[in-house]
């Protein structure tokens, strides 16, 4: 997006869908009644590089590769993309305990050199103790983010051009730190040689003092504006103790459409495909999670059915969190009407968004062509925030 003088600059991220995808939120869900939608879509590297080159031939910023026991690998798909693609990011999420530091250092710089600077990096700590454990992992909640704290902190200073030792409670490494490819000898403001910036997300108070210290952009879950305006200004403060300024960002799906009610049409028919059985056995999974991020997601639609009762504040649906882990709600409005929405929450100090939607293919195509150009008035109108990258 082109920076006009004296304006907020707006990130804006679409999704790559590496669980599977469909004309709806449960297509590629397990349905308890053992019937399989026509319209699911396998994540095949095939339709995921549709995806990516949809993105990248639409102007979005980058796309967020994610990161889970039932996900493709985000390493592996981000480094087949990337020659599919010109100018598209990568924000290639990952969990801190399943690999050491300065592997993910060294994966992350090859990534950089192999894609010309076009990756990001998106830690994921872990909130559902039971998909820990079978990976290996049996720290409990705290641990797990006393542990991510430590490998951020590797991971960063092995980026660095000196040597260094290290002894923390969950790492020690001696002399570590990468060694340059033989012959490879970059400009100083060569992409490809740069440092890439590190998001992260968790609403926990172990998760916010590591945002605080190690990351460039913090991520939070679509909350109303009044939840995230209260985050927002008590993560800058506990930054700024550190010396240190964040940039924030949010993930949300949306639903836009020439007009309201062909909008809320689309989220209403999207409620429908949802089955009982569905909706229980999710918030029964979510219950027993340890994730704060989640609780509150939770927290906003309480297993609710109706759409009064899901649409939290204006434009704001809390209904793909009924079924959906994570990011659970969705703007939903006219393209003006959400572009408005966006207005609203870069007002409160967001300058990343990440969204997608059902199918994310389709959906790029809608919300390229008739959003990103609305955002981008947007961001042409807005006064420079006060938060700068750390």
């Amino acid at each position: 997006m082109a920076s006009v003088p004296g304006a907020r600059r707006i990130e804006v991220h679409w999704f790559l869908p590496t669980t599977g995808d469909g004309r709806s939120v449960v297509d590629f869900f397990p349905d308890p009644r053992g019937r399989k939608p026509a319209t699911a879509r396998v994540a095949s590297i095939d339709y995921l590089r549709q995806v990516a080159q949809a993105a990248d031939h639409l102007g979005f910023e980058g796309v967020l590769t994610p990161t889970g026991s039932q996900c493709e690998d985000a390493w592996l798909v981000s480094a087949a993309l990337a020659p599919a693609t010109e100018r598209l990011k990568f924000l290639v999420a990952f969990r801190p305990g399943f690999i050491l530091p300065t592997l993910a250092a060294q994966q992350a710089a090859t990534l950089q050199r192999i894609n010309g600077g076009r990756t990001l990096i998106n830690i994921v700590t872990g909130g559902d103790a039971i998909e820990q454990r079978t990976y290996g992992d049996f720290l409990d909640h705290d641990q797990r983010y006393a542990r991510t704290g430590e490998f951020i902190e590797v991971m960063r200073r092995c980026w660095g051009s000196k040597p260094f030792n290290f002894e923390g409670t969950h790492y020690h490494v001696e002399r570590a730190g990468l060694i340059r490819p033989f012959g490879w000898q970059p400009e100083p403001d060569d992409p490809a040689a740069q440092e890439p910036a590190v998001y992260f997300g968790g609403a926990s108070e172990a998760a916010e003092q590591v945002a605080a210290r190690f990351v460039d952009v913090y991520l939070l879950w679509g909350e109303p504006p009044d939840w995230v305006a209260e985050r927002v200004r008590r993560m800058t403060a506990l930054a700024a103790t550190h010396g240190r300024t964040l940039r924030f960002g949010i993930r949300m799906h949306v639903i836009a459409r020439e007009t309201a009610s062909e909008a809320w049409a689309e989220a209403e028919r999207l409620l429908a495909k949802m089955t009982p059985e569905q909706v229980e056995a999710a918030q029964r999974r979510f219950a027993r999670q340890e994730s704060v991020g989640q609780k509150r997601m939770t927290q906003l639609n309480n297993g609710r059915l109706d759409m009064e009762a899901l649409t939290v504040a204006p434009n704001l649906w809390a209904g793909i969190g009924l079924v959906r882990g994570g990011a659970g709600t969705a703007l939903v409005g006219s393209f003006d009407e959400v572009a408005e929405r966006i207005r609203e929450y870069a007002a409160l100090g967001l300058d990343t968004f990440i969204l997608s939607g059902y199918p994310h293919l389709e959906e790029a195509y809608i919300v390229g062509e008739e959003l990103l150009p609305r955002v981008r008035d947007v961001a042409a109108a807005a006064p420079a925030a006060a938060t700068a990258p750390a």
